[in-house]
Order: structure tokens, then sequence, then C-alpha cells
């Protein structure tokens, strides 16, 4: 488990809330390890809590999916085998076209307030790639996505979406070193930009399916030199 220091501090009056997300947040970017156990007792001992919120924030992420419960033996970060990174880039891509049609078919007034937030993403993403920040440039391909599909304004895909987002995070913090196309990083989701702003739905479609085809073939091939997981 990671060490005290790393952990987070709870503001103002614990809540299960507060805790998973903060939890969640950590656990993506790699502070605790895939397959490593999170001892409840210990957790709420760090964060000067009683167990119950802490119970219950574990609970929330394990009905994600980030976390495994396994009988009599606890709580564990979940481990992403290639089949689960083949499954999370195929939901993205089916929650990504819908969330394109929506978009489009909400109005270009809607399109136009969604581009400039993508836009606004993308030059953060410049600057990270720049300086091979790649916490920030997982952080901020995520975002990106999340925005895209935030623009839509449908709840439900929303809500499917961040946990989607967190896993795929879990994964794209593992290829650091392995990664082999930080340079076109930001020409790709420029194009995705691109074609939103120009209402291309099918050249947009056929966007965000060879940009997931991609990622997925990133990340099985470092896997598979890496082991049966990320």
């Amino acid at each position: 488990m990671a060490a005290p220091g790393a952990l987070f501090a709870l503001e103002g009056r614990p809540t299960a809330q507060l805790i998973a997300d903060q939890l969640r947040e950590q656990i993506v970017q790699g502070m605790f390890r895939p397959g490593e156990q999170i001892n409840e007792s210990v957790l709420a001992s760090q964060l000067n809590t009683s167990r119950g919120p802490v119970r219950e924030a574990l609970q929330r992420l394990c009905q994600e999916g980030i976390l495994v419960s396994r009988r009599n033996r606890g709580v564990f970060v979940l481990e992403l085998a290639i089949d689960d990174i083949r499954e999370i880039y195929a939901v993205r891509e089916a929650v990504e076209t819908t969330a394109a049609d929506a978009l489009l078919d909400a109005g270009q007034d809607q399109v136009d307030d969604t581009c400039q937030v993508l836009t606004s993403v993308i030059e953060d993403m410049a600057k990270q790639v720049a300086v091979s920040d790649w916490q920030a440039i997982a952080r901020l391909d995520m975002q990106f996505h999340t925005a895209f599909v935030s623009g839509a304004g449908n709840t439900r895909l929303i809500r499917i979406y961040e946990t989607l987002a967190a896993e795929s995070r879990m994964c794209i913090l593992n290829l650091a070193v392995a990664y082999p196309r930080i340079d076109v990083l930001v020409q790709e989701h420029q194009n995705l930009l691109d074609l939103l702003a120009a209402g291309d739905r099918e050249a947009l479609h056929e966007a965000i399916a060879r940009h997931m085809q991609k990622a997925v073939e990133d990340l099985t091939s470092s896997t598979e030199d890496q082991g049966s997981a990320v």
C-alpha cells in the first residue's frame, strides 16, 4: 500500500464521495498498483477517519470496476488484461460515436461550445507533450475525450464514460516509456476536433474508430511485452 505521506488529506468533514473521488485519482495516477490490496482499516487510520466512509468509498469503486472485492481476501486494485483493454476501447468507441451524433444533431452552437473546450485542452496537451510530462498528458488525453462526450449533454453517457476514462488512464500510464506515438498525440486529437467543427459525421466516426484501434494496438503490444496484465 502507498506510503502515508503519499496519500491525500481529507478537507473538512470526511465523506465517502470525497474519499472515493480522491482514491480513484490516486489509483489512476499509479500510486496504487494493479493487483495491490487496499486495506480498509489502514486507510481509515491514515486518513484519521472512521471505517464507515472508507468502506462505502471502496464499495463505490468496486461498483465502478476500479477495485475488485475478493471473498475472504479483501479489496484489490483492478488488473487489466489484454481482453479488458479491448473491451474498454470498444465501449469507448461506441460511446464516443453516439456522443458525436448527439452533438452534431444538437446544432452548431453546442458544437461550437464543445470545440472551444476541446481547443483549450489540446493547447495544454501540446505544452505537456513538449516537456514529456506523462502524468499530465494522460490526464489531458482523457480530459479531451470526456469533454467530447460531455458536450453531448447526455448524463447517462457521461456517467458511463467516467468509469471508462479512469480505466483508460490506468492503461495509458503504463505506457510512459513504451508508447510509440507521443509525437502525434496532438495531431490526432486536433483531427477529431476539426472533423467535429466541420460537421463531417462519417469522417468523424472513422477517425474515432481509428483512434481507438491505434490505442488498443499500442496498449496490447506493450502489455504482451510486459506480461499478461498492464
